[in-house]
């Protein structure tokens, strides 16, 4: 973690975890960091003082703190690397692995629409199946 970071609301802490883990290309990102963290505790306040739980007050604040992000390039790859290629690839070097491999993989993912919703859709198995052939071919050419 950064120096930036040092001095962050819940709000921010959560976010900064969860881009770490689903997308790191997006951990660096002060601006998003800062901008849907102070939205979120701002949403969360407003919702107690209008009478919401703690709980349902927490919800209202996720929405805005994690919209647009609920789909992960980083996690599908991960995942691919898990179910199809943990005999080549060792589980621990997988999150590495989908960091590197994720340039080769945006011409595929750039085919399709992305949403919050897209590992939900029947468009989903065509990118599965598309990144795992990129990556089996990948591993062939590398000799891997």
């Amino acid at each position: 973690m950064n120096r930036q970071h040092k001095e962050l609301s819940w709000f921010k802490l959560s976010l900064l975890h969860f881009l770490y883990e689903s997308h790191p290309e997006l951990s660096d990102e002060n601006d998003l960091l800062n901008t849907r963290g102070d939205q979120a505790a701002q949403i969360y306040s407003e919702a107690i003082r209008n009478g919401h739980n703690h709980q349902g007050a927490e919800e209202l604040a996720h929405k805005e703190l994690y919209k647009g992000l609920h789909f992960s390039k980083h996690d599908t790859l991960v995942s691919i690397i898990w179910n199809e290629f943990s005999g080549l690839i060792p589980m621990g070097d997988a999150k590495a692995f989908a960091i590197r491999f994720r340039g080769k993989a945006e011409a595929i993912f750039d085919k399709y629409r992305l949403n919050d919703e897209f590992a939900y859709s029947s468009e989903f198995k065509d990118l599965y199946t598309e990144l795992t052939g990129a990556i089996a071919i990948w591993l062939e050419e590398n000799e891997l």
